[in-house]
């Protein structure tokens, strides 16, 4: 594993020295939680939870109101660096369907800006089952590239597949520290993406949800670091 500090959150722009493999296909996970598929020109984001804040206000818990425009800027960043011709959200893109129609207009103005040039798909989540037609894009079920189908919720037993919806993390102990950080979850035949929103928990990769979806030997956790990625073995990983 490289000898770099391992952050939350990445401060500079992605980097592409890190590649996965996925059915044969080689993808970049990206430090802020991206996947970028260069080949067929596609940026791949899951679980934004956009206006997840004004969800939970209008349940009287209260957290700062700016998680819809800071996930938006990170997305732009990651846009603006790798200039896909193509995005697609896996689902839970809105903490809840109707919200959609009530972000911040400054926010949507930046969310239209960052679809022009571009195809843009929405996939549906268990959050945001029914989008409106108002947030621009393709709305969809599940999409298929190349033989691998992109969906929100991991099947049940399916493989050649990327998915969102469980927030996988990893843990590790280096250096006589224990890390947790987001991961990308893979054992090269389906992986599950971390969850990109800001207020996006996460859930760890050694959790019984996850038992069932990977080969076990071949798991691999892509831990985010401050600008780059790091591979660790699914054999050095710690429960929570």
């Amino acid at each position: 594993m490289p000898q770099a500090r391992l952050d939350l959150m990445p401060e500079s722009a992605p980097t592409l020295r890190a590649r996965l493999s996925v059915c044969g296909h080689e993808l970049t996970p990206l430090a802020a939680g991206a996947l970028y598929w260069e080949a067929e020109g596609t940026l791949l984001v899951a679980d934004l939870h956009l206006e997840k804040g004004a969800a939970f206000a209008a349940l009287g818990m209260l957290l700062p109101p700016y998680d819809t425009r800071t996930t938006l800027q990170r997305l732009s960043k990651v846009i603006g660096a790798v200039d896909p011709a193509r995005v697609v959200a896996l689902g839970d893109s809105f903490h809840r369907s109707h919200l959609a129609d009530s972000v911040a207009e400054e926010d949507s103005a930046l969310l239209t800006r960052l679809q022009q040039g571009r195809e843009w798909y929405w996939i549906c989540g268990n959050h945001d089952q029914h989008l409106p037609a108002s947030i621009g894009g393709t709305i969809c079920a599940t999409l298929t590239i190349r033989g691998i189908t992109l969906r929100h919720e991991p099947s049940e037993n399916g493989s050649r597949e990327i998915a969102g919806h469980l927030h996988p993390v990893a843990r590790i102990a280096r250096r006589g520290a224990v890390l947790r950080r987001r991961c990308f979850a893979t054992d090269g035949h389906r992986l599950v993406m971390p969850a990109f929103g800001a207020y996006a928990g996460g859930l760890n990769v050694l959790d019984e949800a996850f038992d069932a979806l990977f080969v076990k030997h071949r798991l691999e956790a892509w831990m985010m670091g401050r600008a780059d990625v790091y591979p660790v073995l699914g054999s050095l990983l710690l429960p929570d």
